[in-house]
């Protein structure tokens, strides 16, 4: 695998960040501002970015672990290098969770919790996905044609189907009316 640095870990890659208190950074000035300005700073371990912008920045998925952040708010964050992986659009590289908080989450199958029984999409199949969890998790009216005696069981039915297949919403659906 691919081995990134402070010369291209920019680069067409997916890295998840965690957030630091901003006295960690390891120097007032920073090695490198973006255009958009978000400060990086360069150590032989990693890379501190200080920035008001997480996710999709440029060719790049940059997640941010964080339960400060609020959009437009500046954070600062750490990643090893050893934690940034190749980022493509055409790849099947990334696979979905659902977390403790019931939020699904995006992950790269080189992440060290991948296993078999995890779906690999490409990055829109896995954003698509997600927002059909999401309407899943939150609503109930995608089970309204379904029937059932037991939502919860449902809602379980139809989360496993959308996180371990690629199955579509509709196939899906059809196939658990009248099955609870």
């Amino acid at each position: 695998m691919k081995s990134y640095n402070r010369t291209n870990f920019f680069k067409h890659t997916f890295c998840v960040f965690d957030e630091v208190d901003p006295n960690q950074l390891p120097k007032e000035k920073p090695d490198y501002v973006s255009k958009s300005k978000s400060s990086y700073y360069f150590t032989d371990e990693g890379v501190f970015r200080k920035s008001n912008h997480w996710g999709r920045a440029a060719n790049c998925r940059w997640k941010l672990i964080s339960t400060t952040y609020k959009s437009q708010n500046e954070i600062v964050a750490f990643a090893k290098w050893t934690d940034f992986y190749p980022n493509n659009e055409t790849e099947k590289l990334y696979f979905i969770r659902i977390n403790s908080d019931f939020e699904p989450t995006f992950h790269h199958k080189y992440e060290n919790i991948f296993t078999e029984t995890d779906v690999l999409r490409t990055a829109l199949e896995t954003s698509k996905r997600i927002k059909l969890i999401n309407e899943v998790l939150e609503t109930g009216n995608w089970s309204k044609y379904i029937k059932h005696t037991d939502f919860e069981k449902l809602e379980e039915l139809m989360l496993n189907e959308l996180l371990y297949s690629n199955k579509s919403f509709q196939d899906i659906k059809r196939e658990l009316n009248g099955k609870t």
